[in-house]
């Protein structure tokens, strides 16, 4: 079936490109190999996200679905085999079929790396989070851990500093204080861009080379949300990622 755009991923990116591009008339396919929502699904509450004050991850996602689908846009479950580049656009191929695009959005996500077993079994029953920004008011006047050693942990450490009554920062595989209340991990994340290489300029970490125009190195390759290079990945910064690759691709088109 041929498409004026293909997004993949259905992640706040993606959706939010979807809702964009639905706007703009445009013929939209979202793929997406898992549940639509992304990783924040997971999350019990959300406090950062503007007019929406402590609602669940997987309610607010289930919204936006919603809206997804009312513009018209089809989302279809399908793990992405690969993306090639023809004379007059572009064939994604998935495990089930084949699809075609005048213009194809990447919003993949990045997937954070987990704990150790020794450290995971360290942490119990306590909870774990990947983001300070997102869940570090939740333990305001407690105690904390930080796993990590790069520039994230750094600055998740810092950010706490100002929230919880101590912060400790360790290293990979260290010892779990007895008394944190949470584990807050920062070891990196791994971006899912492996499979298009070959279509896109990836950086040494994975990341999609991209400002913010959000344009690839591929004409007709937009890139949205955690998986493009960026300093801050949170929810907002993904939905803006995601309205302007739809735009772009919509102009692209337009020429």
């Amino acid at each position: 079936m041929n498409y004026d755009i293909i997004i993949i991923g259905a992640g706040m990116a993606g959706l939010t490109a979807a809702i964009y591009a639905s706007r703009a008339g445009k013929s939209v396919l979202v793929l997406e190999s898992t549940v639509q929502g992304g990783q924040i699904i997971n999350t019990i509450n959300i406090e950062n996200w503007p007019g929406d004050y402590k609602v669940s991850g997987a309610e607010l996602m289930q919204k936006i679905y919603k809206q997804v689908v009312e513009l018209g846009a089809e989302v279809e479950f399908e793990e992405v085999e690969k993306i090639e580049k023809l004379a007059d656009g572009f064939k994604v191929t998935t495990e089930d079929g084949e699809y075609k695009a005048g213009a194809v959005i990447l919003a993949v996500g990045a997937e954070p790396r987990k704990l150790s077993e020794k450290q995971a079994k360290d942490a119990g029953e306590r909870p774990i989070s990947y983001c300070a920004t997102c869940d570090g008011a939740l333990y305001k006047g407690k105690p904390v851990v930080v796993v990590g050693s790069g520039n994230t942990a750094k600055h998740e450490t810092e950010y706490l500093g100002n929230i919880a009554s101590k912060v400790y920062h360790i290293h990979h595989d260290d010892p779990i204080p007895e008394d944190a209340a949470a584990v807050f991990v920062a070891i990196g994340r791994v971006p899912a861009t492996e499979k298009f290489a070959e279509l896109v300029d990836l950086d040494e970490k994975g990341y999609v080379v991209a400002g913010e125009d959000c344009m690839t190195s591929c004409a007709g390759v937009f890139v949205a949300g955690d998986c493009r290079t960026k300093e801050t990945r949170q929810l907002v910064t993904a939905a803006a990622d995601g309205a302007v690759a739809a735009e772009a691709a919509v102009k692209y088109l337009g020429k």
